[in-house]
């Protein structure tokens, strides 16, 4: 039986779940995936070499593997007045909101922390950051071997 290898390209489906047991994606119906290409954290990459189609396997992945270590530099209060009127924000809310990176306006997701008279505590750290995950994988076929 084949075994996953290196650089092969794959058809798996996945869960990942937080500590809690809480799932936050799932892929039922089998994705392709080119491994080698950064598109994997590698430990889940580690992971899937030397699995045959048809295994299932479990991987725990750290946060800086991840989505990162929480920053608190990313926990900004902004004022009320700045965002617009038809937006009533709420504890848990997800808001677009434009900040410049490099020179460039651009549309980033922040939640709502707390919600003052005046201000509005946001966090721009990944709702996933500082937490491990733990994924559950399933490689279907192996598409191409290198």
């Amino acid at each position: 039986m084949d075994t996953i290898r290196e650089n092969d390209t794959i058809v798996l489906t996945y869960s990942g779940a937080l500590d809690n047991g809480e799932v936050f994606t799932e892929e039922k119906n089998g994705v392709t995936i080119a491994l080698g290409q950064s598109e994997l954290p590698p430990t889940v990459e580690n992971a899937l070499v030397g699995m045959a189609a048809g295994t299932s396997r479990t991987v725990r992945v750290p946060p800086e593997e991840g989505y990162g270590a929480r920053q608190k530099d990313l926990l900004q209060s902004i004022r009320r007045e700045n965002l617009p009127a038809s937006i009533v924000p709420k504890p848990g809310m997800i808001l677009g909101l434009n900040v410049v990176k490099d020179g460039v306006n651009v549309q980033v997701p922040a939640t709502v922390m707390e919600v003052a008279e005046d201000t509005v505590l946001v966090d721009y750290n990944h709702p996933l950051a500082g937490h491990h995950l733990t994924y559950t994988l399933r490689p279907l076929r192996i598409v191409s071997q290198q």
